[in-house]
Formats: C-alpha cells, structure tokens, sequence
C-alpha cells in the first residue's frame, strides 16, 4: 500500500487515540504536507521535535493496527463489496460474498 494512503487509513481509524497535540503536527506535516521545518514553526517546536511527534504517530498507529486489524478487515469487506457490483448478475455469487462479508463481522 502506498505510504500516503496508509498513513490516512491509519489516521482515519486510530488518529482520535492520539493526543490532540499528535493530531495537530501529525495533520500538519501529512496531510497539510508542511515540511518539519515548517510545522515547527508554525507550533513553536523544534525540528527535531516535529520529527520524532510523526516517528511516534506513525509506531503508535501501526501498532494500534497490529493489534486490532481494522484497516485491514475494511479493506478486505470493500473488496468484497466491489466483488458484489461486479457480480450483479449472479445471485448465488452474490449470496457467498454477502455471506463472507458476515463471517467476516
């Protein structure tokens, strides 16, 4: 998976876990795409300081990942998804998805 992507997945599931000071830098520098220069300034923080908040961000989402698996129980649920749209005009086929998709719940 691309590392943008990733990172807003993981952020999209497990970002309200952080600290409100994780978010703020966290948002700044991935998704606002200021440098660490840039977001230290804008927060009056170090470089260094920037640096090691999105280190930490992306070890603690990664982790919360590791553990839970939600990303990756969506990803699998809206392939299956796409499965059924390409599927709709087989009804025993979408019948086994659907019933994967509840297993998988």
């Amino acid at each position: 998976m691309e590392k943008i992507v990733e990172q807003t997945l993981l952020f999209d599931f497990y970002g309200e876990l952080l600290t409100e000071h994780q978010k703020i830098i966290y948002e700044d520098v991935v998704f606002g795409d200021l440098s660490f220069t840039e977001a230290a300034e804008a927060r009056s923080i170090s470089r260094q300081g920037v640096h090691d908040m999105i280190k930490r961000c992306n070890k603690i989402l990664a982790e919360y990942e590791d553990k839970l698996h939600l990303v990756e129980k969506f990803q699998v649920i809206k392939g299956k998804v796409e499965d059924i749209r390409m599927s709709a005009d087989d009804p025993e086929r979408i019948k086994q998805i659907s019933d994967e998709i509840l297993e998988e719940l």
